[in-house]
């Protein structure tokens, strides 16, 4: 019950849905752009062929022997032209050939002689929004013999009658255009996008749903256009979700393996601390020499392991956005490293560390202060560690993003671990460290939709951190 309302929605939502309506009104209102002038005409044309009645009628008086006219046969005339009175004006005199005995007062005067294209279309408007007759007076030059001026007095209610006909038959005309139109779009368009964004559609569920499944991988249909680049793109991601996919389940068997051997050396480190308890004890120097180096090579392996679980099982924390002075991150992160935090921060006693922050102090970004914080943390520490004694960090802004420097005056990096300093467990440089801290400071940009970069220099190092403004 649930799949076939689910298609019945579909039917009336989907894309062809919309598309056959789009088309259909989109149609329909070219074709109101269209009987707007050609109802204007079409008053037009009315009045002009009114004028030619008249003419006529008039011609069959001039043909009588002695031109005079009975009433009857003036009134047939007049029935046929549709009018109350017919008059010729010639450039010297003026005719009055055919009238009713009491012909109805002139409401409105209409000289088919002048007028502009927007003038007609107006007048065509205010005929149809009349609610009630008027008897107009309409003026036109004969055909014949441009010399003689045609009067004639006529309803104006059969006039209005023939526009609504005219706009009916128009009416009629559009919708049945309309729906031929929208009816060979609407399968022209199935046939060419719907059908294969509905087997793209189809595809993605099924990967939501199986991901491991390789059966149901997307078969790119050979296609050049831009729905035959979404099937091969989507097909090549499909391919790197699943293998990233079988990658983290192996990472996943490992980290809880490295569980396991981190409880067992934490294990071992306790037991060996009780025995160097008692070979402290020992007077013997060779032993007195060997149990520190002993005790820091277990240290060192307890913390790799825990490290290296943190980061596999962790991943990114939830950020929290908020906007804030750039220039005060900066400044505490400069306090915090002014002393050491951590066991494993050791600076020369001698060293002075000048931490210069030339940050503008109206810049705000947008982001994760404690997130940030972190990333401008393990940079100074990192610089500070290499033997660097200053660090200046400076920025430059744009209307689109914000790019800061920072500079120190350490030793650098040897170009072969330029190329590993961003690889996880490969970029370290310390003899502790495990090669995580890089790669974590990369992470968090990029989850602010920036980047980091090691930038070429003869001295020192600079990192070049870039993030969007106004996220």
């Amino acid at each position: 019950m649930k799949k076939h309302e689910q298609k019945s929605s579909f039917a009336f939502t989907g894309l062809s849905a919309r598309l056959l309506l789009l088309t259909a009104v989109s149609i329909m209102v070219a074709e109101a752009m269209i009987w707007t002038p050609s109802v204007s005409r079409f008053r037009k044309v009315y009045l002009e062929e009114h004028i030619v009645r008249a003419q006529l009628a008039t011609l069959a008086l001039e043909a009588l022997p002695d031109k005079s006219l009975s009433k009857q046969l003036g009134d047939e005339l007049l029935f046929y032209a549709e009018a109350y009175v017919i008059v010729l004006q010639h450039f010297d005199r003026q005719v009055l050939m055919v009238s009713k005995s009491m012909p109805p007062k002139v409401d409105l005067t209409v000289d088919i002689r002048q007028g502009t294209f927007f003038a007609w279309i107006e007048d065509a408007f205010d005929t149809m929004r009349q609610e009630q007759n008027r008897v107009l007076r309409v003026v036109g030059k004969s055909e014949k013999d441009p010399n003689v001026i045609i009067e004639i007095i006529i309803d104006e209610t059969p006039m209005r009658e023939a526009m609504y006909e005219f706009s009916k038959r128009i009416l009629q005309l559009s919708v049945g255009i309309s729906l031929f139109a929208a009816s060979l779009v609407y399968l022209a368009l199935n046939w060419l996008m719907i059908r294969p964004m509905r087997r793209i559609t189809g595809s993605i569920t099924a990967f939501r749903r199986a991901p491991e499944d390789t059966l149901r991988e997307l078969k790119p249909s050979g296609r050049r256009d831009e729905i035959g680049i979404t099937e091969r793109e989507l097909a090549r991601m499909q391919d790197e979700v699943r293998q990233a996919l079988a990658q983290q389940s192996r990472l996943a068997t490992l980290g809880a393996g490295m569980a396991k051997i981190n409880h067992d050396l934490r294990n071992s480190l306790a037991t060996a601390a009780l025995a160097f308890d008692k070979l402290a004890l020992v007077d013997d120097p060779e032993v007195k020499r060997t149990l520190p180096r002993l005790y820091n090579a277990i240290d060192k392996a307890v913390k790799l392991c825990s490290q290296t679980l943190n980061y596999v099982g962790n991943g990114m924390p939830e950020m929290h956005i908020s906007k804030f002075h750039l220039y005060d991150l900066i400044d505490e992160v400069g306090e915090q490293l002014s002393e050491p935090l951590e066991e494993d921060f050791v600076v020369q006693p001698s060293a002075e560390l000048v931490w210069k922050n030339h940050i503008p102090t109206e810049v705000e970004i947008v982001g994760d202060r404690e997130q940030l914080f972190r990333v401008f943390s393990n940079l100074g520490r990192n610089a500070f560690e290499a033997g660097a004694t200053h660090l200046t960090v400076t920025s430059h802004v744009s209307t689109q993003k914000i790019e800061i420097h920072l500079a120190d005056d350490g030793l650098g990096f040897l170009e072969k671990e330029k190329k590993q300093l961003f690889k996880p467990f490969a970029g370290s440089t310390k003899e502790k460290g495990v090669g995580l801290g890089l790669v974590i400071v990369r992470d968090i940009m990029k989850a602010h939709g920036g980047d980091i970069e090691l930038l070429d220099q003869e001295e020192g190092t600079t990192f070049l951190i870039s993030m969007p403004m106004g996220r």
